[in-house]
């Protein structure tokens, strides 16, 4: 691990490779360089090597787990900029977390009604079809 590689203080903490964390949630360097540039990332140069921390790691498994949910770019960084340096921010991220997953909820929910709606109306289609070959057959 890169990090046994590095002289550091006692209490700095685990530092990552980016070949480390890239393969560690199976997205390439290309994905964290991306990140990176987006200023969702910002990790550390140490002899011109990217040097990721825990807190880099907390943060991509943060982005990809709200990219995997459809949230754009913007409104993560919007999200990871609530935090604050020392997280002073954390009831503000909870609250938008909240505000957004109650849409997110209300949207999923009215889809599924539409889809028990098409269902039922292909159903009885799909009945009445039926039935209406039954019926030629005994002709």
């Amino acid at each position: 691990m890169l990090a046994s590689l590095l002289v550091k203080p006692a209490e700095t903490e685990e530092l990552f490779g980016i070949a480390e964390l890239a393969a560690e949630f199976a997205v390439s360097a290309r994905t964290l360089r991306f990140y990176e540039a987006k200023q969702l990332l910002a990790p550390e140069r140490v002899n011109g090597a990217r040097i990721y921390t825990r807190r880099d790691r907390a943060r991509l498994a943060l982005i990809l787990r709200a990219k995997a949910l459809g949230s754009t770019l913007a409104e993560i960084r919007q999200y990871l900029d609530m935090y604050g340096d020392h997280g002073e921010g954390r009831t503000k991220q909870l609250r938008y977390v909240v505000e957004r997953t109650d849409a997110a909820i209300r949207e999923l929910e009215q889809k599924r009604a539409q889809l028990e709606l098409s269902l039922t109306e292909l159903r009885a289609i799909n009945a009445a079809c039926k039935k209406q070959l039954q019926d030629r057959k005994r002709r």
